[in-house]
């Protein structure tokens, strides 16, 4: 028996902390998908308003249910510059108060409804067609083994009451004094660290302190360290990234080690503190059945973890920007220093599709920049008086990081719908396959077009002035377009009748161009060898109107 015992409790625990965090991959995968869009749109409404910032920080870890998603979605978009430190802080201290609603959850006595609940979605789940229906099933079926896992885990810990061993090792981790409430905290900081997540250790505390092993004081000091220990994985994804995104995991770090160090050089007071504001059986006991329960150490569990949250952002919200400054002149940018990185793409990021969908659609914005600035150095190359071989270096070589561009964004969003995603993902997410498409296929042409240039150079030949002017005219009204399609995909508009206006007066003033040309080629006004390689610069203008009209069109859901 004595050899079946600890092997029992490993398993029933372990069973019930597998279905714990299967429960809140599913809750968080079914709150997203009923969420929508929304919450794409809350990421791109952080401001420079730290209070804002504050606030979507913590709806969006609502949403998501993992504070550790939402800092590493920052350290991403603080890489690729889309960012300020001083918005991602705001945004993480909202994120650390959203994170303490899991253990909210896990007040609500409904324990023993887990497994009915879970039953229950889990047919709507399997059998319905409809998208809503599926994911509120799915998120209502992670809430059932979310509890079903915690009741599990808390069977599991109660013949912990009867062994001794055990009981005497855990001794060593009471609070009694500082270096006993910092042993708890480190405790706590490196089990949450290793399982990194600190809604499952948060839940494993809970599990402990329910069935009667643990004090209120070790539980709240166990939760403490917790908080440290959920910032490892902001600090694994910042590893290789430039300074900007080093910067945003380090302020999580130093918010947390501060927030820290101060709550436990008050630890006393601090446990007082909650006992006041938990009001009811300060002893957290009551006798049920004749066997001692504690029914509400949980919701003190729960009240000292958001407690502690919402003072660090008492604490350093008002100094969000003294804090931005601070770290920025601990480590300051330094090119040198800085890996380059082709995309920001982060792979953690697929767990939460509508955020993954984000992040890939700032990639569309760079290679609508990049197509940009390609424009900009292609019309400088043109009917040049000298050729700048560094300016082509610079136009082909940012075609090749195109290419490449669009194939990261291709396997990026594949691996995001090989998840359980809703119907609108999948389009969205096929859509941005095609935009990334066309806009490769851009900067094709646009490097063609020097190639047909420097042909033109190589064996000294030009246009006529009429036809180098005709041509400039074309080249800047095709990079207007673009610019109009560029704000379109940027701000979400659909232009699509506007778009169909453009192209075809574009589609004409290319005609138009090349009736002309051909007017001096039968005129004898210039090279038969001009005009091999003019009309095949006209038609590529053409065709990267074309393929900027097809971006219009899938903005309108045409295609």
């Amino acid at each position: 028996m004595g050899t079946s015992l600890p092997l029992e409790i490993i398993l029933e625990v372990g069973g019930g902390l597998g279905l714990f965090l299967l429960g809140m991959k599913n809750m968080s995968e079914g709150m997203q998908a009923a969420a929508g869009n929304r919450l794409r749109a809350m990421i791109g409404a952080v401001t420079g308003n730290r209070f804002t910032a504050c606030l979507i920080g913590f709806l969006v870890t609502c949403l998501i249910q993992s504070s550790s998603v939402t800092t590493v979605m920052l350290v991403g978009f603080a890489n690729a510059g889309l960012m300020t430190l001083a918005q991602a802080i705001g945004v993480i201290l909202g994120a650390d108060i959203g994170t303490t609603v899991t253990g909210w959850i896990l007040v609500l006595e409904i324990g023993k409804y887990g497994l009915p609940l879970l039953g229950f979605s889990a047919f709507f789940f399997l059998f319905s067609k409809n998208d809503k229906t599926r994911s509120t099933a799915l998120l209502i079926m992670g809430l059932g083994m979310v509890f079903f896992g915690l009741e599990l885990m808390k069977e599991g810990f109660r013949p912990l009451r009867d062994m001794p061993e055990f009981l005497a090792w855990f001794s060593k981790f009471t609070p009694n004094t500082y270096w006993g409430v910092l042993k708890c905290a480190l405790a706590g900081a490196g089990i949450t660290a290793i399982v990194q997540s600190s809604s499952a250790t948060v839940g494993i505390t809970m599990g402990l302190a329910s069935a009667g092993i643990i004090n209120f004081e070790t539980s709240v000091a166990l939760v403490l360290g917790q908080n440290i220990g959920t910032t490892i994985t902001a600090f694994l994804a910042s590893i290789g990234t430039g300074r900007a995104a080093k910067r945003v995991a380090y302020a999580h770090i130093l918010i947390k080690i501060i927030g820290v160090i101060l709550t436990t050089a008050c630890f006393p007071f601090y446990i007082q503190l909650i006992r006041h504001m938990l009001v009811l059986d300060p002893d957290f006991s009551v006798m049920v059945d004749g066997e001692l329960k504690y029914l509400t150490i949980v919701k003190g569990i729960a009240i000292a973890h958001t407690t502690f949250n919402v003072l660090l952002v008492v604490l350093f919200l008002p100094f969000t920007r003294m804090l931005a400054n601070l770290l920025t002149r601990w480590m300051p940018d330094s090119v040198a220093d800085e890996t380059p990185h082709l995309t920001y793409l982060d792979v953690r990021m697929l767990d939460t599709p509508s955020l993954g969908l984000e992040q890939s659609r700032h990639e569309l914005l760079f290679m609508a920049e990049s197509v940009k600035k390609m424009m900009g150095q292609l019309r400088n190359a043109l009917f040049a008086e000298k050729p700048d071989e560094e300016l082509n270096r610079r136009i082909f070589h940012r075609e090749e990081i195109l290419d490449n561009v669009q194939k990261e964004i291709t396997e990026f969003l594949g691996g995001l719908l090989s998840g359980n995603v809703t119907h609108d993902v999948v389009n969205e997410a096929r859509w941005q396959v095609r935009m990334a498409d066309e806009y490769e296929s851009i900067s094709d042409y646009i490097a063609g077009i020097l190639k047909m240039q420097i042909k033109l150079r190589n064996n000294k030949l030009l246009p006529s002035p009429e036809g180098q002017e005709e041509l400039l005219q074309l080249h800047d009204l095709t990079t207007e377009y673009l610019d109009f399609i560029a704000a379109a995909l940027l701000s979400r508009s659909d232009i699509h009748s506007e778009a169909i206006t453009r192209s075809d007066e574009l589609t004409a003033r290319a005609k138009e161009f090349r009736s002309r040309h051909l007017e001096r080629l039968a005129a004898g006004k210039i090279s038969p060898l001009v005009s091999l390689i003019l009309p095949d610069m006209l038609s590529a203008y053409r065709r990267i109107k074309d393929h900027a009209f097809n971006i219009a069109e899938v903005l309108a859901g045409e295609k």
